[in-house]
């Protein structure tokens, strides 16, 4: 089992902290170290003055098989080669990454040579023989393993139902395939209970789909075209590694970078202004603004009045007015032509914007009115107020925003997001651009995630259940919690595959409860992960380079087939290996039995794109840029952008963008505060993503290999926490260990904690992080969550 304490740390670690870039020249994962003689027989042109060490084999370049691959973890599935020599994988590259030509991998995508080759990787089913949470565990046939799991999942049914069957799945793999079959699975059974919403980005989803009809439209290939980006709780220079050149560029062009960030990020260190803030305000920032540029007559009216929904007349009752109560599109204005109520898009129709171009004394106002009255009690002083960022620099970043033309923002999922408001967060962010006209042109627009689903229309692998019961869901929050309570119903059979539950799911320790209270808990993985300590049963799963696969997803615009290079070690197989034996069992194995070739042709089908194609290199399924609303033409049902969104109003919400204060915070729960007065956002580390890679040799070497705890100077004063020392950051769901890393690059007040460690590495911070799960969403709460800390 992965032991931290036994890594030993060499030479290389002098490295420590270099990025993707110097590390391609300092990391033993691209060629070998200087640790030898240089080897003058290489013919490889990227091979030239390679050292190699003694004892090791020399090769010929020409010896030599390449495959190709592609990131599968929650990252930006850059296309990976492999090169193996006599059935082992010795090298891996990035190359033709996102469009960008030849770069140089970062440290996780080069290292996956020692992920596949761990010693420590799973290479048989392992049956629980100790406690949960002791690690004990004996090997047992392939088998055994499934009599066991088919009379789980029998016994669970009989007892409780298919709802008292539990699947987690995640981020671990973004394959088309693997998650896809899991689900498949148990949908054919008759349906299982599954996680409502995401760890990561659903607040994104819950503004944009109702908004603009559309998630995962990201403004990443003309990112050097704007003149003014404004990163707002993210960091590009970490979580978008590769296509920071794209930054780069366009500050050679004379962009301005700002970065919105309780903390000193990697990306504000290269940028021109860091404006610090309190955690979840970001909302009565943007409101105010949005008060600044309307008020100061910088808004985009002609964009506003023919693309957007701005102009929608609501009646007395709040209520949004029709033509027609059976044409949910007849949305009415106010026409300035005739001076009477029309359809938004009736012909030559010039729609009234403003309450001062509607008559007198009438009911009703446009969306925009209602959209400024959210916005105008947001005077600077309050807005100063409130985020505790100076009223000079609100005016700045409002008008800089509002004329440096063009400008995005930067959101990519960010920390500001996962707070108990986050759909506001992102709402506002939208509603910036709109209301300025900052959208659907090149260097314009909100930077999300996005990728080729985006751009061509793919398939399931496996047809929809014919059999398939509709069961509620849980809130992935309260995963934990509710499976621990019985809530809605016991659960006797829980499925873990591609998800790190107890290094991601926040309340740590309600989650091992969960997951100790479960009869049979199996975990799908290839190693020794955290959540492993808690099954009954571990399934040894295949790494990238051991199976075929296709990766047509919601990272990359990038279709990218994924070859199989190397035998995978003993008796590990791909999870859709798994599921085809397993459904075999319960009669439906014709479905889940085929070739992998017939699923990922099954996939493509109507795309145009075949696998024959696909072997040549990775096809991105849309010519030119990908500039998303272009010409102000969005994917809602009217092509307008909706700035009054309905289904927030039917859940008791403002049905535009309004601030609703944190609850966990200072301010929020004052007496809470008393014990734990310091709000703790997460940081996302070069190291993983997520959790993946966390016991990765050469990443342990090269990268430091024990957790950090971002605390202010003054802070750690009035603590007496010395710098460099360990500390313990707490409330009352739990502790996490960290080293003090004592600044003022951490806004007074916060501190910024690491998510993704692992139990074997003494615990991530989510032991500590908040789960209750935002309300328009069921999204993440991780950055709402109030800690203190000891020495």
């Amino acid at each position: 089992m992965f032991d931290i304490g036994k890594v030993k740390v060499k030479r290389r670690t002098v490295v420590k902290g270099l990025g993707g870039a110097g590390l391609v020249a300092a990391s033993p994962a691209l060629l070998h170290v200087p640790e030898g003689k240089a080897d003058p027989a290489s013919p490889s042109p990227q091979a030239k003055g390679v050292w190699v060490p003694p004892g090791k084999p020399r090769y010929k370049y020409s010896e030599l098989e390449t495959f190709h691959s592609t990131c599968a973890m929650e990252c930006l599935h850059c296309n990976l080669t492999a090169y193996t020599y006599k059935g082992k994988l010795v090298k891996v590259e990035a190359q033709n990454t996102q469009g960008l030509g030849h770069i140089n991998g970062c440290l996780r995508g080069i290292s996956r040579t020692k992920w596949v080759q761990h010693k420590d990787r799973v290479t048989t089913p392992l049956l629980r023989v100790g406690e949960k949470g002791e690690g004990k565990f004996k090997p047992i046939s392939w088998d055994e393993a499934f009599d066991l799991i088919e009379k789980n999942i029998r016994d669970t049914i009989k007892q409780h139902g298919n709802a008292g069957m539990l699947l987690s799945t995640h981020a671990g793999n973004m394959d088309n395939i693997k998650n896809a079959m899991g689900h498949a699975f148990f949908d054919y059974l008759g349906g299982a209970t599954k996680q409502l919403g995401s760890l990561c980005c659903v607040a994104v989803t819950a503004a944009m789909m109702p908004m603009l009809g559309l998630r995962y439209a990201d403004t990443r290939d003309t990112i050097a075209d704007s003149r003014y980006l404004l990163c707002w709780g993210n960091n590009p220079a970490v979580t978008m590694q590769a296509y920071w050149t794209h930054y780069n560029e366009a500050r050679k062009n004379g962009a301005r970078l700002v970065v919105i960030d309780p903390r000193y990020s990697e990306t504000a260190a290269k940028a021109d202004e860091w404006i610090p803030i309190i955690p979840g305000t970001d909302t009565a920032l943007a409101l105010g603004m949005m008060k600044i540029i309307i008020e100061e007559g910088r808004i985009d009216e002609a964009f506003l009045r023919a693309r957007t929904g701005a102009v929608y007349l609501v009646d007395a009752k709040q209520q949004l007015m029709r033509q027609s109560a059976t044409d949910p599109d007849s949305y009415l204005v106010y026409d300035l032509a005739s001076g009477k109520l029309a359809r938004h898009d009736a012909p030559g129709v010039r729609p009234a914007l403003f309450q001062s171009e509607l008559p007198e004394s009438v009911e009703y106002t446009t969306v925009f009115e209602q959209v400024y009255a959210q916005a105008k009690p947001w005077t600077v002083d309050e807005v100063s107020r409130e985020t505790d960022v100076p009223v000079q620099t609100i005016l700045r970043l409002a008008r800089d925003y509002s004329t440096t033309m063009p400008a995005m923002i930067v959101q990519n999922m960010s920390g500001a997001q996962r707070t108990e408001h986050g759909t506001y967060v992102v709402a506002s962010q939208f509603y910036l651009a709109l209301l300025t006209g900052n959208i659907g042109k090149p260097g314009a627009g909100v930077c999300d995630a996005g990728g080729a689903k985006q751009l061509a229309r793919f398939n399931p692998p496996i047809p929809p259940s014919p059999n398939l019961k509709k069961i509620p869901p849980i809130p992935i929050p309260k995963v934990g919690e509710w499976v621990l309570n019985d809530k809605p119903g016991p659960i006797g059979f829980w499925w873990i595959m591609t998800m790190g539950m107890l290094t991601q799911m926040p309340n740590t320790n309600v989650v091992k409860a969960a997951m100790k209270k479960v009869p049979f808990v199996v975990v799908a993985d290839n190693l020794m992960t955290s959540s492993t300590l808690y099954a009954d049963l571990v399934l040894p799963v295949t790494t990238i380079f051991e199976d075929v696969s296709l990766m047509a997803a919601d990272r990359s615009h990038q279709v990218q087939l994924m070859e199989k290079a190397v035998e995978p070690p003993g008796e590990a197989k791909p999870d859709y290996w798994i599921f085809a034996r397993l459904a075999e069992r319960f009669g439906f194995g014709e479905v889940f039995n085929q070739p992998i070739e017939h699923y990922i042709d099954t996939v493509l089908a109507g795309t145009g794109i075949t696998r024959e194609m696909l072997k040549k290199g990775p096809i991105k399924p849309h010519e030119g840029d990908v500039i998303p609303w272009k010409d102000g033409k969005f994917r809602t049902s009217t092509t307008k952008a909706n700035l009054f969104v309905e289904d927030w109003q039917k859940k008791g919400y403002s049905p535009v963008l309004a601030y609703y204060p944190v609850k966990e915070s200072p301010k929020g729960a004052p007496e809470l505060a008393q014990k734990y007065p310091l709000m703790a956002v997460q940081r996302k580390l070069a190291r993983s993503i997520h959790s993946s890679h966390g016991a990765n040799e050469w990443i342990l070497e090269v990268q430091r290999n024990k957790p950090q705890v971002m605390i202010h100077r003054d802070d750690a004063i009035e603590r007496n926490i010395q710098h460099g020392e360990w500390v313990t950051v707490y409330n009352d769901r739990g502790e996490w260990r960290a080293i003090a890393d004592v600044s003022t690059r951490i806004k007074k007040g916060v501190v910024s904690i690491e998510n993704g460690w692992w139990e074997q590495q003494g615990g991530s911070s989510s032991h500590v992080t908040n789960d209750a799960y935002e309300p328009l969403s069921a999204g993440h709460c991780c950055n709402s969550t109030l800690v203190n800390v000891r020495a």
